[in-house]
């Protein structure tokens, strides 16, 4: 395993980390809504899942595609129907008021429950598993060294984690976080369409 793969497979994964999809609409919903703190748990969460993703695809994700590939169509449509139950809870809720006051009896998930909440969006998501199972593969050299397992999960984490950190904190800004109360319903159903059609486009692809 030399240093230029490992960049190589850096720069292809860091591509696909920062291009637009659920993890990232989560992560900048998710920061406005509730601070940069919140926003970096979840991120955390997000950059587990990818790292579940690429475990997979380093130990037979591939291969079970090719054994059975009614299964990625299962993950597919699964990964699609979420998205859009995610998009009509935060279309059905935008017209709400955005309290920062709890109701009782009633808590915001904690740390872990956010963690518990980017590894479950990774994981109902197809991007990841269309990306590590393709993609990814094609830059992983066979019979790779133990310990370039270990460092590729790690640069995963850093690339999902790492750019999830930087959208949560661009949208906890108190000057973005103004702009939002002013124009929730409008911004909570801008999100919730592109999560709709996200999953439309899955569904139909």
């Amino acid at each position: 395993m030399t240093a230029a793969t490992l960049m190589a497979i850096w720069l292809v994964h860091l591509a696909a980390a920062i291009s637009p999809g659920p993890a990232v609409v989560l992560a900048a919903r998710t920061s406005l809504r509730e601070g940069f703190g919140r926003g970096s748990w979840l991120a955390v969460g997000l950059g587990l899942g990818a790292c579940i993703w690429a475990c997979a695809a380093m130990f037979g994700l591939a291969i079970l595609f090719r054994v059975a590939p009614a299964l990625l169509s299962v993950l597919k449509y699964v990964g699609a129907a979420y998205l859009i139950w995610l998009a009509w809870r935060m279309w059905r809720d935008a017209p709400q008021p955005l309290s920062m006051d709890l109701p009782v009896g009633r808590g915001r998930r904690g740390a872990s429950g956010l963690v518990w909440l980017g590894i479950a969006t990774q994981l109902a998501n197809p991007k990841p598993a269309v990306f590590f199972g393709t993609i990814f593969l094609t830059f992983l050299p066979p019979q790779a060294p133990f310990w370039a397992y270990a460092v590729i999960l790690m640069l995963v984490f850093a690339n999902d984690a790492g750019w999830n950190v930087i959208v949560a904190r661009l949208f906890s800004l108190e000057r973005t976080r103004r702009g939002y109360m002013g124009l929730k319903t409008t911004i909570d159903r801008t999100f919730g369409g592109l999560l709709a059609l996200m999953g439309l486009k899955l569904a139909t692809t």
